[in-house]
């Protein structure tokens, strides 16, 4: 928000949001101290007792305060935090809305890391997990139980593309009572923003889009203040995983251009989408924003862009996705996204091989589905490339 009351474009969000200034930077500085001195013994306990002025970097540090106020401006919440990972933003969110003897209703097709948490560490801790159909609004309701608290969505969906509804199952959730949670990762603040859907909290791999460059491991949480406060100084402070300050100056680097970036992974994804639409060798794809993907439309009403991310599957199944990754030579085989480079993966072999085949089907997550995670390179030679290599496949 400007100065003046009136809100910031997305870009000028990224670039202003959170920088305070006070000492002229124009660049953000970085605080890499693990602890912070007081004028006096008063001072000391004033800081102890409000926690307003930095004390110890495991409770707060300058430098990942300013990238937590500009990730809360983006998605348009109150407040942030910072975590160590993507994994840690969404346990720590858990872990804050959830105790023993809750339980947790999820939608299929969710992140390796995060389906096992969900399904193996939670119930650890006493905390039953259901899953419900990530199409089926009323697959939600279905689920929901007497001690039932939260319901985790992740739209879209990794690496499926299914998408949830997020005003309809919000609907469902306020009318039980449960906190929503979503991991917003794939689409970013810049192409989704759930809070404006009433959605709770939202969750991201900050490693991902908003740093953008594949150099550093981060996470961040966006919620109203009391629930931000609650993970804060439960979850986060307690079992540790803290981002460095290191780690948040370069994400923040990155932040000041994610809607730029952004603007180009959308468009390149969508033109190679197009692309290997007409292509023989491809048996079908999903991308939010092509009309072939099945729930195009309402990607179109709660995405204002598709991302940067496409999957598909070729004809010929493993053995021919296995040969395509076998023979690009400008796509990095490799995994995460969100990069500058073009990624490409195949899921079942790599980032889903833990989880059981039965239900990686059920999710719609084929042994032959191929992952690309376009990058910032010229669209026209990720194409040649994509082209030789199919070529291969064909022959």
């Amino acid at each position: 928000m400007s100065e003046q009351g009136r809100r910031w474009g997305p870009q000028t969000t990224a670039v202003h949001a959170g920088h305070a200034g006070v000492t002229g930077d124009l660049a953000p500085p970085l605080h890499l101290s693990t602890s912070f001195s007081h004028g006096s013994a008063d001072e000391a306990a004033h800081a102890f007792a409000h926690e307003d002025s930095p004390i110890y970097s495991r409770w707060g540090n300058p430098t990942i305060a300013h990238l937590e106020a500009a990730v809360a401006a983006l998605e348009g919440a109150e407040a942030a935090l910072a975590t160590a990972s993507g994994m840690a933003a969404i346990s720590t969110a858990l872990l804050t809305a959830l105790q023993s003897g809750d339980h947790v209703v999820a939608t299929t097709g969710l992140y390796s890391g995060s389906y096992h948490l969900l399904r193996r560490d939670l119930p650890a801790l006493g905390i039953e997990c259901s899953v419900a159909d990530a199409t089926e609004p009323a697959a939600f309701a279905a689920a929901i139980r007497g001690n039932t608290k939260v319901i985790y969505l992740e739209s879209p969906a990794n690496p499926t593309f299914a998408l949830n509804d997020l005003a309809a199952i919000v609907e469902i959730a306020q009318a039980h009572g449960l906190t929503t949670i979503i991991d917003n990762t794939f689409a970013t603040p810049i192409n989704q923003q759930p809070h404006r859907w009433g959605v709770d909290v939202t969750v991201h791999s900050a490693t991902k889009y908003i740093c953008g460059h594949g150099d550093a491991i981060a996470g961040v949480i966006t919620a109203s203040e009391s629930f931000i406060q609650r993970a804060r100084k439960g979850p986060l402070r307690n079992f540790g995983a803290v981002l460095s300050p290191f780690n948040a100056w370069l994400v923040l680097r990155g932040l000041h251009t994610l809607p730029l970036r952004m603007a180009q992974h959308n468009g390149s994804a969508r033109h190679l989408a197009d692309w290997l639409a007409h292509q023989p060798e491809v048996a079908w794809l999903r991308y939010p924003h092509h009309p072939s993907h099945p729930q195009y439309e309402l990607a179109r009403r709660q995405m204002t862009g598709g991302g940067g991310v496409l999957v598909f599957e070729l004809h010929g199944g493993v053995a021919a996705g296995r040969t395509l990754l076998d023979h690009v030579r400008l796509c990095r085989r490799a995994v995460s996204l969100g990069d500058v480079r073009t990624l490409i993966t195949h899921p079942a072999s790599t980032t889903h091989a833990s989880v059981a085949q039965q239900v990686r089907l059920a999710a719609g997550l084929s042994d032959g589905l191929v992952r690309l995670a376009v990058g910032l390179e010229d669209v026209e030679d990720l194409i040649a490339d994509l082209s030789q290599a199919l070529s291969k496949v064909a022959s």
